[in-house]
């Protein structure tokens, strides 16, 4: 089904095919896998499929030294197929049929919430599938739509921020991150006495997720379209996010101090900032992330009109990580008495 398979994939074809794909995120842009692989973790695994009718795909993949691959690692966002006018069924099957074939420890692919039906029509027989819930707001009628179709409560929530002045800075350097990784700090502290999670264990777990040199990588090498808001009130920071800019934009990461934060309404005004920016930029789709199945982070996107999607993560594997890990993680739940806030 294939004339030719190339990895890693050229450049010149994966720049072609993320510009000509209207579901193209910044997570599968070529930089942003320069800023993986600048961290020392991965390596280069993306896939360049030529099809037998001259059709272009790219797929982003980073291969961890333990030999399992990604599309996108955890903590690294959405990839999948990158094709001129969107992935189609058939690039889909050929896709995955070709990576059933290879014998690779971990094959997985996080693909865009938006072409979730399309991955779970053709998921190989020996696939295990992981349900994600992330949630996904649209552009493409413009700011003023946008702006109409936020809750009655949030659009009180923003005016509230306005008048109350808190005061908004942003910038595309990675200047401001020492900022975000302070609050996050706070975050994770208010976030582990509401779960019954013992300090100690909630900042290994975030260490894991994120760190300050990474994020510097990642605005390093995204060269201007890796941008972040901060909110400040009386001159003190209490919350920011980070949002990523190409074709579409990705609200990848938020942090706040809460009690601060909440009563001024900032973290609504920070989105709507960004929400602002994002169309200005043209893009079609404004990614919010992850959602869990936190009923309150639902809802909290929901009012800025933001639409729920289920998707596949599709995993490949030789052996049974995905059930050992699931294990493991219920048994250190039950020992530190977790409780999902």
């Amino acid at each position: 089904m294939t004339s030719d398979v190339v990895s890693p994939a050229p450049r010149d074809a994966w720049a072609a095919a993320i510009a000509a794909d209207p579901f193209a995120l910044p997570t599968q842009s070529p930089q942003w896998t320069d800023a993986a692989v600048a961290t020392g973790k991965f390596r280069d695994a993306s896939r360049h499929y030529v099809t037998t009718e001259g059709r272009s795909l790219v797929v982003p993949m980073l291969r961890r030294r333990t030999g399992a691959e990604a599309s996108m690692p955890m903590h690294w966002g959405i990839g999948g197929i990158l094709a001129a006018g969107g992935a189609t069924a058939d690039d889909v099957q050929l896709v995955l049929g070709d990576l059933a074939c290879r014998r690779a420890l971990r094959q997985s692919i996080r693909p865009n919430p938006l072409q979730a039906e399309l991955y779970r029509a053709h998921l190989p027989a020996r696939s295990i599938v992981v349900e994600r819930h992330g949630h996904v707001l649209d552009l493409r009628d413009g700011v003023d739509a946008v702006w109409k179709g936020f809750s009655s409560s949030r659009r009180r929530g923003i005016g509230l921020a306005e008048r109350a002045g808190v005061e908004v800075v942003s910038d595309n350097n990675g200047a401001l991150l020492p900022i975000h990784f302070d609050l996050l700090v706070k975050a994770n502290e208010q976030w582990a006495t509401q779960s019954h999670e013992p300090q100690w264990l909630a900042r290994l777990r975030a260490g894991f997720r994120d760190t300050l040199p990474k994020w510097q990588s990642i605005a390093r090498h995204l060269d201007g379209t890796c941008r972040q808001w901060v909110a400040k009130v009386d001159g003190e920071p209490v919350a920011s996010i980070i949002v990523l800019f190409g074709r579409n934009a990705h609200y990848t990461r938020g942090a706040m101090d809460r009690d601060r934060a909440g009563k001024v309404h900032a973290s609504e005004l920070l989105q709507w900032h960004a929400m602002q920016a994002a169309c200005e930029t043209g893009a079609a789709w404004y990614q919010m992330g992850e959602s869990g199945r936190s009923g309150p982070l639902a809802s909290y996107k929901e009012r800025f009109g933001a639409r729920p999607f289920t998707y596949p993560e599709l995993r490949l594997e030789r052996l049974p990580i995905t059930r050992v890990d699931t294990a493991a993680r219920t048994v250190v739940k039950k020992i530190v008495g977790f409780q999902e806030p």
